[in-house]
């Protein structure tokens, strides 16, 4: 029998592992979980010795491991084709990947000045235009998605796919963050996303991490 092992971050901090762990847990995959606590002082050399970029998330399917968050999902979705990963219909298929392929290139202020602290709520923070319009964007993608293609579900495409865990860590921001005012069929989005228990597991083990007890 195929053994998956995920290698991850801190849950309170490493929002590129959240994707992965996420889309297994939501797709039902069975796997093993290894934590890497980041930001210690041997916290290098146990990257190094998870993944081959010493960076993680690290999926490693029967010794082969795949270093790298979008490729990990590209990589289940092949492996699990019936998890429906990606949406059937070719268009939908094309614009989950568009918002995936954005995701995981963009927003680079939001992402510089908002970095992921799952556990916590109202925290203070700035606002400049820049962060402004990457929550514009972002706000103006669920809400075109969940218009066009989400009519099956509550998810960015009807049911729950890569394009939905690739905005997790988003997710969160905009409630730590927060909660950030958004149009009314985005926070919704946003609402049910967090309050998926997948999403409560990983927040609960967070505010473990935090307070010193994972």
């Amino acid at each position: 029998m195929s053994e998956f092992v995920l290698f991850i971050g801190d849950k309170n901090l490493s929002s590129w592992s959240l994707r992965p762990w996420l889309a297994m847990k939501m797709a039902g995959v069975s796997f093993r979980e290894v934590m890497v606590r980041l930001d210690r002082p041997t916290s290098a050399k146990a990257l190094a010795e998870a993944s081959p970029s010493g960076l993680v998330p690290c999926l490693v399917h029967d010794g082969f491991p795949i270093w790298e968050s979008l490729a990990i999902l590209e990589f289940l979705a092949e492996i699990f084709p019936e998890k429906s990963l990606w949406p059937a219909d070719k268009r939908a298929r094309a614009r989950a990947r568009s918002l995936a392929a954005e995701m995981h290139s963009g927003f680079a202020e939001l992402r510089r000045l908002w970095p992921m602290n799952f556990s916590r709520t109202g925290m203070r923070h700035l606002c400049p235009p820049a962060v402004k319009r990457d929550i514009d964007r972002i706000a103006d993608l669920w809400t075109a998605s969940r218009a066009e293609f989400g009519a099956g579900g509550p998810f960015l495409f009807g049911s729950f796919s890569i394009a939905d865990a690739m905005f997790a860590p988003v997710v969160s921001r905009f409630m730590t963050y927060g909660p950030v005012e958004l149009p009314a069929p985005a926070a919704e989005y946003r609402d049910m996303m967090f309050a998926l228990e997948p999403m409560k597991e990983w927040g609960a083990a967070a505010a473990e991490e935090v307070a010193g007890r994972g």
